[in-house]
C-alpha cells in the first residue's frame, strides 16, 4: 500500500510529499526545504520510518519547489528527474531567488527527463506520469491509479488553479491541462497541490469557480 507524507515548507507555504510503501523505499516529490528547521524535520522523518529515498522528480521547477533538491540530492545520492521543458526554468531559479531577496540555495540540474509515456517505479509501487502544461511549460503531475491519488504541484488547487502569469505560463494551455489530463480521471481521485489542502476530482468540478 503507497503512503503519502506532507511537509509544508519555505516562505511560500509549498506542499513537499514523501511517497513510500511497505517496501520502505521512497520517492521525494518538490523538496521545498529552506531552513535547517525544515531539513531536520524531513530528516528525522525518513530516518524514524526506515525509509530508503530512491528518486528525486520535480512537478516542475518553480523556485518554490527546488529549494531543497541540492540537500536532497547530496544527501540521499539521488539524481533530479522532470520534464525537459524545465531545464529553462531551472536555468532562472538563481535570478529568482535574487527579486525575491531570498536564498539561493544551490540545485542540481535535471539529469533525468522523464514524460507522459514513462512510468516510474519504486518498491512495489507504479505511478503514471500525466503531462499537464499551463503553469509551468513542463508540468508533470504523479498519478497512483490503484490508490486513486494524484500529486498535481501547482496545476489545480482546492477551488482554485495555478497562476500563469509567470515566464513559461498559459491559462488556455492549464484549463485544457485540467479538462482533458485531471477531469478524465474518476471522481473519487485525490489531489494532491503544491500550496494549500488535498481535495479532489469530483469536488473541483462540482465547486471550482474557474470551471463553473
Amino acid at each position: 500500500m503507497m503512503r503519502i507524507k506532507q511537509f509544508t515548507f519555505n516562505p511560500f507555504e509549498e506542499n513537499t510529499y514523501v511517497l513510500y510503501d511497505d517496501s520502505k523505499e521512497c520517492v521525494i516529490i518538490d523538496p521545498g526545504m529552506y531552513t535547517e528547521a525544515d531539513r531536520k524535520m524531513f530528516e528525522i522523518f525518513i530516518k524514524e520510518n526506515g525509509l530508503k529515498p530512491v528518486l528525486l522528480l520535480n512537478t516542475h521547477c518553480h523556485v518554490d519547489h527546488v529549494f531543497g533538491n541540492g540537500w536532497v540530492s547530496e544527501k540521499y545520492g539521488l539524481n533530479l528527474s522532470a520534464h525537459k521543458e524545465e531545464v529553462a526554468v531551472l536555468e532562472m531559479y538563481p535570478t529568482v531567488c535574487q527579486m525575491y531577496g531570498l536564498n539561493h540555495l544551490p540545485s542540481v540540474e535535471i539529469t533525468e527527463f522523464i514524460d507522459e509515456n514513462d512510468q516510474i517505479k519504486f518498491g512495489n509501487t507504479e505511478l503514471s506520469i500525466l503531462f499537464t502544461p499551463g503553469h509551468s511549460p513542463g508540468s508533470l503531475s504523479f498519478y497512483h491509479e490503484e490508490s486513486k491519488q494524484l500529486i498535481d504541484g501547482d496545476v489545480l488547487f482546492e477551488r482554485s488553479i495555478g497562476r500563469t502569469d509567470l515566464p513559461g505560463g498559459d491559462y488556455d494551455t492549464l484549463i485544457s491541462s485540467i479538462n482533458k489530463k485531471l477531469f478524465t480521471l474518476n471522481d473519487e481521485v485525490k489531489v494532491y497541490p503544491g500550496h494549500g489542502r488535498s481535495t479532489s476530482i469530483g469536488s473541483e468540478k462540482m465547486y471550482n469557480p474557474f470551471f463553473n
